[in-house]
């Protein structure tokens, strides 16, 4: 076996969008399993734009990543050597192991994954965190209802594609925000969304939406924030919802983001407005990976990732996050499994 493990680490915080020279690539030694350990080659890796938030020191839902260390995040590994009673040599298991090679993790780190159920890959996306944060932000917060009209932005992304087909199986009309006449494809014709917008070609959002919601938003799941959400703020409803999932619009901007106040919109529309993390729904995970997995068997549940090759190629996929490059989940292959 190679003897030597790859790392990514945070080299500098960035200001503004991040660059190559924020990560630093370097080569250590293995460290091999001791009891109660095993050893993990890595198979894939996730990328997310939550990890941006994590590059700068300020206090938030999760700890900031430090200099110098791997650049943690969700990876799907096999075992090649075991000292635990618990995994075996080739067990497929998920952890935080993040962007590196191989990783020597205690038990606790770990879960095994059913590989029969799914291509393993899922587990980081429709049957993962992606999944579950689009299930519960959307299902506790936003509760559609039969008829209603449901808005995503960021409607192709890994998270707001799910959402749109859990609405439409709750009996909504789903309204998508994208960025592409690709994207605008998949979403009506693979994801059966009622309507779709280019934001980047349309001369006018808010015109746009106004003729795609007839009848105004019952509930809009933001993963964008900005000036896209003011436009779909015009046409909430009364008591109307808003998961609000992310706001990628502006994490890498170096001034504080000002825009309209919602607040005045909030009140007249007795509306609800609710910041989350899928870690808020921890202790029913279970329950909401069982219900996708029925969904995706059932065939009611479609997805899309978007697989990079190599792991060298690991800060690109991260950067192409913010150009939008990306439809569905993004993750990055680092190896095979083992014959």
């Amino acid at each position: 076996m190679n003897n030597k493990n790859k790392q990514i680490l945070l080299a500098k915080r960035p200001s503004g969008t991040p660059s190559k020279d924020t990560f630093q690539f370097v080569t250590t030694e293995i460290k091999q399993p001791e009891k109660g350990e095993v050893l993990i080659r890595t198979l894939y890796v996730s990328v997310d734009p939550y990890m941006r938030g994590r590059m700068i020191d300020a206090p938030s839902y999760v700890a900031p990543f430090q200099l110098n260390e791997v650049i943690e995040g969700g990876a799907i590994g096999e075992v090649i050597e075991s000292q635990s009673d618990h995994f075996a040599e080739g067990d497929i298991i998920i952890g935080g192991f993040g962007w590196q090679t191989y990783y020597t993790a205690k038990e606790k780190e770990i879960r095994k994954l059913d590989k029969d159920i799914a291509p393993i890959s899922t587990h980081l996306g429709i049957l993962g965190m992606t999944g579950l944060t689009a299930y519960f932000g959307l299902l506790e917060i936003g509760k559609p209802k039969q008829g209603e009209t449901v808005v995503i932005s960021g409607a192709a992304g890994a998270v707001g594609s799910v959402v749109g087909q859990i609405a439409r199986i709750k009996g909504a009309r789903v309204v998508g925000i994208a960025g592409s006449d690709e994207k605008l494809q998949y979403l009506k014709e693979e994801l059966q969304f009622d309507k779709a917008i280019n934001y980047k070609t349309t001369p006018n959002l808010k015109d746009d939406l106004a003729n795609a919601c007839p009848n105004g938003v019952d509930v809009y799941f933001d993963n964008v924030g900005g000036e896209i959400s003011d436009a779909v703020h015009v046409l909430l409803n009364k008591f109307a919802r808003i998961p609000v999932c992310g706001a990628i619009s502006g994490y890498n901007l170096e001034a504080e983001d000002v825009g309209p106040r919602v607040q005045t919109t909030l009140i007249k529309k007795s509306a609800l407005m609710q910041g989350f993390t899928v870690g808020d729904f921890a202790n029913q995970f279970p329950s909401g990976t069982a219900e996708l997995a029925k969904w995706l068997n059932e065939g009611k549940l479609k997805y899309q990732e978007t697989i990079k090759e190599g792991f060298e190629t690991i800060p690109d996929a991260f950067l192409d996050l913010f150009k939008g490059n990306n439809i569905g989940k993004l993750l990055v292959k680092v190896a095979d499994i083992s014959n």
